[in-house]
């Protein structure tokens, strides 16, 4: 009789759950699918970053903490744990590679945190209306309150300073020239109008087209803009024949300028120009949006250069220059009315 064979299978464990199907309770994994839906909607890349950032601060804090990436895990007080520790505990740009050390500090603004709390409201939004979890924990949580500070703008001697600050001579100081230039004019954010192609400008119409996948609103839009701005607009167009690309601004090396790059150069003209506040991109279109109305610009028309849908949007992006209230304040004081010249009594005694 032939001996027995060994059994291989003593001693050894039993594979009874497959390996490559995802574990339903994992955050990671839940992140993937919510990741994958926004970009089949559509979402831009500037978006979908931010998704997976504030994911990764969220997730990070987790790992801090002990606390497994279970779904479960993220209850009404972790969330408010974190919310704590990002307003009281978190070292602002720290690690960060283009900051000082000096310019570090304990706890980040009301507006920061809320900003990386809106991915995460997000996610459990779509979590619960696709069905992959039956709660959101984030429902309970408020927005935290922020200060209502007053937005600075540039005034007309600033913006004249800012503009001839750039060697006009050198491909990039008179690239960043043309952009100031259409910032300005044009009401666009940064992103729009770094994205911009040769055939995105209509010279019959002198106008400018951002296309909805650039555009925040996901909405195409035309925008105006002055005869002088679509001449440099063409002579920028002119400079870049030996780059073979369609795109407007770049570097000078023939790549896509990024926003980056030019925040970076946009403080150097600053400090050039010697303006002592803080200049960034957004900043021409705060402005832009402020002397339109100052100068007499309807708010609707000014809805549609902004590209908003609702009217309330608009009234964030506009804040009325300290020299615009006080001239509505000498034209309309009440004051004017009781002192009138006519009613004024004449100088006798003191």
């Amino acid at each position: 009789m032939a001996k027995k064979a060994s059994d291989k299978r003593v001693g050894r464990s039993t594979k009874r759950v497959r390996s490559s199907v995802a574990n339903p309770h994992l955050l990671d994994d839940l992140f993937e699918k919510f990741y994958h839906a926004k970009i089949t909607e559509g979402r831009s890349k500037r978006t979908l970053t931010s998704y997976r950032e504030n994911y990764n601060f969220f997730v990070s804090y987790m790992d801090d903490c002990g606390v497994a990436r279970n779904v479960e895990n993220v209850t009404v007080d972790l969330i408010r744990d974190y919310i704590s520790f990002m307003l009281q505990e978190k070292v602002q740009f720290e690690g960060h590679p283009f900051k000082p050390k000096s310019v570090e500090k304990i706890g980040l603004s009301p507006i920061t945190v809320n900003l990386r709390l809106k991915p995460l409201r997000t996610l459990f939004k779509f979590l619960v209306r696709e069905g992959l979890y039956t709660e959101n924990p984030f429902e309970m949580i408020k927005k935290v309150e922020e200060e209502d500070s007053i937005i600075e703008i540039l005034t007309v001697r600033q913006l004249q300073s800012l503009l001839e600050a750039p060697n006009k001579r050198s491909y990039a100081g008179f690239r960043d020239y043309v952009l100031m230039n259409l910032l300005l004019d044009s009401f666009c954010r940064i992103n729009e109008v770094l994205m911009l192609k040769e055939q995105d400008i209509d010279g019959e119409t002198c106008s400018i087209k951002v296309r909805a996948e650039n555009s925040k609103s996901k909405r195409s839009k035309q925008i105006p803009i002055q005869k002088q701005t679509l001449k440099l607009l063409f002579e920028l167009t002119r400079e870049n024949k030996e780059f073979e690309t369609d795109y407007i601004f770049l570097a000078n090396y023939g790549e896509v300028l990024t926003a980056n790059q030019f925040r970076h150069r946009l403080r150097d003209y600053a400090k050039s120009a010697g303006l002592n506040c803080r200049v960034h991109p957004h900043l021409f279109r705060h402005t832009s949006a402020t002397m339109f109305l100052e100068a007499g610009g309807d708010i609707r028309h000014l809805q549609m250069l902004l590209g908003h849908k609702d009217l309330r949007m608009v009234m964030r992006y506009t804040h009325l220059s300290l020299k615009s209230l006080t001239d509505q304040h000498n034209k309309y004081s009440p004051l004017n009315q009781v002192f009138n010249k006519l009613n004024k009594d004449r100088k006798i005694l003191r």
